[in-house]
């Protein structure tokens, strides 16, 4: 299992991978959290090479550390992450350019969120065999009963 420095500076990567524009597509998302800057200081879109006007995004996230993790990282690039009423608590909106949601937030999120799951699987995995018991082994599967009707099944 990996310990919580070991977390810290694969997220800390991602996030200095992705600050550093190499390629073309890093540079077009350096140039829209450029505009994005501006457009929050002068309260109007700049003109410039790149038009990445924002629009409404509407996020559904699969899980509360998911959620989590995408609330910290928008508002680490200056978002206001937002819900509208009767909206689930795993869903949230944010107004982003498409261009910076395509090349910037949501592939740091895939990559960070890739290694929070990790993390906390083998975490889970770790204190379910300590305290619960070892064997990690999925149910197994019997041939020849029937499969059930309804009356007992859960969810959880």
């Amino acid at each position: 299992m990996a310990d919580d420095a070991q977390i810290r500076e694969k997220l800390a990567k991602i996030k200095s991978l992705f600050a550093g524009a190499t390629t073309p597509g890093e540079r077009v998302a350096a140039q829209a959290a450029i505009d994005r800057l501006q457009q929050r200081i002068d309260g109007v879109p700049q003109a410039g090479p790149v038009a990445d006007p924002p629009i409404e995004f509407r996020f559904s996230l699969t899980n509360p550390w998911s959620l989590r993790l995408f609330l910290a990282l928008a508002r680490s690039k200056g978002y206001r992450p937002y819900r509208h009423p009767r909206m689930r608590r795993t869903s949230v909106c944010l107004m982003i350019g498409k261009i910076a949601v395509n090349t910037d937030l949501w592939p740091e999120y895939l990559e960070m969120n890739k290694v929070l799951t990790e993390y906390l699987g083998e975490l889970a995995d770790h204190i379910i065999a300590d305290c619960i018991n070892p064997d990690r082994s999925d149910a197994e599967v019997v041939a020849g009963l029937p499969a059930p009707t309804g009356g007992g099944e859960m969810e959880g």
